[in-house]
């Protein structure tokens, strides 16, 4: 039975790099670095974002950047906020899909390796209750 979701591994270039995106725009909280040592395939940092374990490990990035992403609940209120560091770190902010205004804000944003995050201020809920009610997407999603 699965109980829940264990952990994310982000494969990437540089390590240090990659952890100024998590520690300054995510928020996470370094709880691990292997330095030179390798206990899996490569060194790796973790990380911890609320209870969720994140790990990055050192190799060869994605070739290619696709919507395959991860997204994070954050509050309204924070949205700008978000935006300036992940503006500050230079990062590829990729324009957002048409969506119903009530689903919420979103950021979409790519790290130096391909992954693309999102920051989403919606909830499932809200969604539902949206698509429910057939209402028309407007695009307010940020872009570059």
């Amino acid at each position: 039975m699965i109980c829940g979701l264990s952990h994310i591994t982000f494969i990437v270039r540089n390590l240090d790099r990659t952890e100024k995106i998590f520690t300054d725009v995510l928020n996470a909280r370094k709880i691990y670095n292997s330095g030179e040592i390798t206990h899996s395939l490569s060194k790796e940092r973790y990380f911890q974002i609320g209870e969720l374990w994140i790990a990055i490990m050192e190799g060869d990035p994605l070739s290619e950047k696709t919507y395959n992403h991860v997204a994070f609940k954050i509050e309204e209120a924070d949205f700008d906020r978000y935006l300036k560091a992940i503006n500050a770190l230079g990062l590829q902010i990729r324009k957002g899909r048409a969506r119903i205004e009530a689903e919420g804000r979103s950021i979409y944003f790519y790290d130096y390796d391909n992954h693309l995050f999102e920051l989403h201020t919606g909830t499932l809920s809200d969604r539902l209750q949206c698509y429910e009610g057939d209402q028309i997407p407007s695009n307010n999603s940020v872009e570059r």
